[in-house]
């Protein structure tokens, strides 16, 4: 077909709602076109494409061993109230009801876990019905609070699931594998230079996952990566070694009077002490209940980390008045002394002593801060954000094992 007959309206300009470069090139070349917020049709040319590549991932996760079929788009409830994932999902997951007053988990599925797992038990009699690859390319949904990047975050979208069942721990690690191998020959056929890194599981749960990741200036991930061993993860699954900051040995607690002084940047540079030598106080709501989360203050929290630690369904930052409610004096505030509140620790107090923290009282911090001799803590472990310069955890007894995190984003 001649382009001058093609169905769609070409640009010569820049579209102003696109602030990447893939929307803007899908728009001016007349590709897709937006209905609402993260829902767009796809005009003929989009579709080849799309089919295209339906087609080469039809082909590797065949030559894996994988069978396609189609599972409904309703769903219900009931089925994720019995994982509990309803909860875990949150306001992404999309509600209806029919009109039987019945609610459906979502007329708009995000997944098929629940869906797929029912159709096994169902099928599957046996061990010797194993191992299974089962896939569907269709479409999800998800009710996203910020749509953007054109076809990057959408509330609408293509997606290719696989699911393996399988009769061991040994099964699942070759089913894995063969997915793995698939997906570098998909991307391959592609022709996009890819990275593997290691990633957070999220809602979907697991013990292992994996991103494949395309390096671009628009992107919105971080990538932690070490020059030596080739370990590679994202921001936000990523670990590392941190240094010991070597204090002295304990001394006494001692006031120090901080006026108008309430950051970690300002507390530092009055007392003139590098900010690894202070503790830092954040404040979240995991489950409608009030945590207190104290890091060493060069350290930021990694969310990821602390929602997984606290095994909750929806965290967030606690809001200014929940705080003041709670009695705890925001800018001043340590876990010494404190009672009745859950606190949370990052393992990066524990590397370090003699620190300056908040004093629970309005331009005060306290000196010579120590764990465990000055406060308990409810959870101790990794959750801070890993970050350029950090030790690598694969090969710590290395000097050249270090994090590199490179400059574009993914």
């Amino acid at each position: 077909m001649r382009i001058s007959k093609l169905f769609g309206k070409t640009q010569r300009e820049l579209p102003a709602e696109a602030d990447t470069i893939s929307h803007q090139l899908l728009l001016r070349a007349g590709m897709i076109r937006q209905i609402t917020a993260g829902v767009y049709s796809y005009l003929p040319l989009a579709w080849k494409a799309l089919r295209k590549i339906e087609n080469i991932i039809r082909e590797e996760m065949d030559k894996a061993g994988g069978q396609e079929l189609m599972l409904p788009t309703l769903q219900p409830l009931e089925l994720w109230q019995q994982t509990g994932r309803h909860g875990t999902f949150g306001q992404s997951l999309f509600t209806l009801t029919d009109r039987r007053e019945r609610q459906l988990a979502l007329g708009l599925g995000p997944t098929h876990e629940e869906v797929i797992t029912e159709l096994v038990r169902y099928n599957v009699q046996s061990y010797r019905d194993l191992p299974l690859l089962l896939y569907q390319i269709q479409t999800k949904f998800r009710d996203e609070p910020r749509p953007r990047g054109g076809l990057i975050r959408v509330r609408e979208f293509i997606m290719k699931d696989l699911y393996s069942f399988d009769a061991d721990e040994e099964g699942l690690d070759q089913s894995y594998n063969k997915m793995l191998q698939a997906y570098r020959n998909i991307y391959q056929r592609c022709g996009l230079p890819t990275l593997m890194v290691e990633a957070d599981s999220g809602a979907i749960g697991g013990k292992d996952s994996h991103e494949f990741t395309l390096i671009t200036e628009s992107g919105e991930d971080e990538i932690i990566h070490c020059s030596n061993c080739q370990y590679t993860a994202n921001a936000d699954k990523a670990q590392s070694i941190k240094d010991k900051i070597d204090g002295g040995e304990p001394q006494p607690l001692a006031e120090v009077a901080t006026p108008g002084m309430a950051t970690i940047e300002e507390v530092s540079n009055f007392l003139k002490i590098p900010q690894n030598r202070t503790l830092k106080a954040v404040f979240y709501m995991a489950d409608s209940k009030l945590i207190f989360v104290v890091i060493r203050g060069d350290y930021e929290v990694n969310e990821i980390k602390l929602k997984k630690a606290l095994s909750s369904s929806e965290l967030r930052m606690a809001a200014e008045a929940e705080v003041k409610e709670a009695g705890i004096v925001a800018g001043a505030a340590s876990p010494v002394g404190l009672s009745g509140i859950k606190v949370v620790a990052d393992d990066s107090i524990t590397t370090a002593s003699n620190l300056v923290a908040g004093a629970n009282k309005p331009g005060t911090h306290l000196k010579n801060v120590n764990y465990p001799r000055d406060f308990k803590v409810d959870i101790i472990t990794d959750i801070a954000r890993a970050r350029a310069g950090d030790g690598c955890p694969r090969c710590p007894h290395l000097q050249t094992g270090y994090f590199h995190q490179p400059e574009t984003r993914c």
